[in-house]
């Protein structure tokens, strides 16, 4: 049987929502239910299911991202599949152009390494919260940073082993003998790092290592690592280190060019917490370059932190790099309009309403609630009575004649978020919360004040 969609929506949103399915080449027929509701978003799922009439053709239904409740109700209801589409209807010429995208999107071949800073100096609590948090964002490998001026032998050995216990993949990042010991016989699986200093431990290591130049431009010295490890035959990672900006970050990139060259199989590393913490940049872009880097070079690992403010979630953003990375690369195309949770600042594109719909759904109005839209350049209010546009959200609120507290509140929440969606050039939808890519949060909602009468002194 053919695919047949039916959308749902509201009488406000339904010429825009059947004009924007007109001029989008859809694989599939559909139909369009327009409900007994002037706003769509206000409508929920048991609410749909109580009224919604579903044509025997249909063989999905589709209601607007951002109606409340779950899906199951409609799905057991009506006995054919139901979802959410995108929160902004322009979106749905996008959002079903990414189906087959979104169909094999997710997986990864780049392991995430996630380093826990200065281990010796944190409780073993605050350890084991780290590590839980960041095997949630993502992390495969669970890094133990040792310090410089603290040992560890003491401590190390029950921690190393209950993180085992729990499940933990673990690496130890230390230059020292002694602790690489420790941690080797508790059970750590990978060592950071031998070089000509220590490389006399790898016979004895049960943990794979990591092996890095004597100093970052030593190429010579890690051939020489690289060749004890051959004669022992024993596995191995290979980290020619990536500089930070100013400090050699070209030539290093080089360098991992020279090391691929002379060892196309070879199992490579890259730290690439030395850029997201040392370049005063949201860590997201810093991080999908790298990554993509990584990606084309076939360096399976990467190791990061998130130490600084502005690195914050950088274990999570290596992992949804690593997603967008290796889909661009099987795909043979560029990272581009797949996966959109690394755009944390600007919108993936611009979809605002120009005026002239605007004005056209202001004459549809009947009813005294405000109605907020938003552009690059304008903020628009608009109820039965009024159309005010402007810029300043002050001067706006002052129009609306509105003095009953909480309907205040509720539109001086609005008016802010348009505000800010404005200043930014995002996508401002009334009552839903701004798009921060992965970074996005739910709104805390409360039932807001229907207007029954005009504005005030009417």
């Amino acid at each position: 049987m053919a695919e047949r969609f039916l959308f749902v929506t509201g009488k406000l949103a339904a010429p825009a929502l059947q004009a924007t399915l007109d001029r989008t080449e859809l694989p599939f027929g559909y139909d369009v239910a327009v409900m007994k509701i002037t706003v769509a978003a206000l409508m929920t799922t048991e609410w749909i299911a109580r009224r919604l009439e579903v044509p025997e053709a249909a063989t999905r239904i589709m209601i607007p991202g951002l109606c409340q409740g779950e899906i199951d109700v409609l799905a057991e209801r009506f006995r054919i599949p139901v979802e959410k589409g995108p929160a902004d209807l322009k979106q749905l010429p996008s959002w079903f152009g990414q189906a087959d995208a979104r169909a094999s999107y997710g997986p990864r071949d780049v392991r995430v390494f996630a380093e826990i800073n200065n281990v010796p100096r944190l409780s073993r609590d605050r350890i084991l919260e780290l590590a839980g948090s960041y095997r949630d964002a993502g992390a495969d490998v669970i890094d133990l940073g040792l310090s410089l001026d603290r040992r560890w032998l003491d401590e190390g050995p029950a921690i190393v082993a209950e993180l085992r216990e729990r499940g933990f993949a673990l690496s130890i990042d230390t230059m020292d003998a002694e602790e690489i010991r420790m941690a080797d016989a508790a059970g750590v699986d990978y060592v950071l790092s031998l070089n000509g200093s220590n490389r006399d431990l790898a016979e004895r290591l049960r943990a794979t290592p990591v092996l890095i130049p004597d100093t970052p431009e030593d190429l010579d010295s890690l051939e020489e690592t690289i060749a004890h490890l051959d004669r022992l035959g024993k596995p191995y990672l290979v980290d020619p280190i990536i500089e930070p900006i100013g400090t050699g970050f070209a030539a290093s990139l080089g360098r991992y060019l020279e090391v691929r060259r002379r060892h196309p199989e070879a199992e490579m590393l890259m730290g690439i917490g030395n850029l997201t913490e040392l370049t005063e940049a949201d860590s997201t872009g810093v991080t999908a370059v790298l990554i993509g880097f990584c990606q084309e070079l076939g360096i399976r690992n990467v190791l990061t932190t998130e130490v600084i403010n502005w690195a914050q979630g950088a274990v999570q953003e290596a992992v949804l790099a690593a997603q967008l990375m290796h889909f661009a690369q099987e795909q043979g195309t560029p990272p581009k309009h797949v996966d959109g949770r690394l755009l944390t600042v600007k919108d993936e594109d611009l979809r605002p309403y120009e005026e002239s719909e605007l004005r056209e759904l202001h004459a549809q109005v009947t009813d005294p609630n405000f109605r907020i839209f938003a552009d690059s350049e304008w903020i628009y209010v608009f109820n039965a009575d009024l159309f005010v546009k402007g810029t300043d959200f002050n001067e706006i609120f002052d129009q609306l004649g509105v003095d009953e507290p909480t309907h205040a509140f509720y539109l001086g929440k609005e008016l802010m978020k348009a505000s800010i969606a404005r200043a930014l050039k995002k996508n401002y939808r009334q009552e839903a919360p701004l798009d921060w890519g992965y970074l996005t949060f739910e709104e805390p909602r409360r039932e807001r004040v229907r207007l029954t009468t005009g504005r005030r002194g009417k």
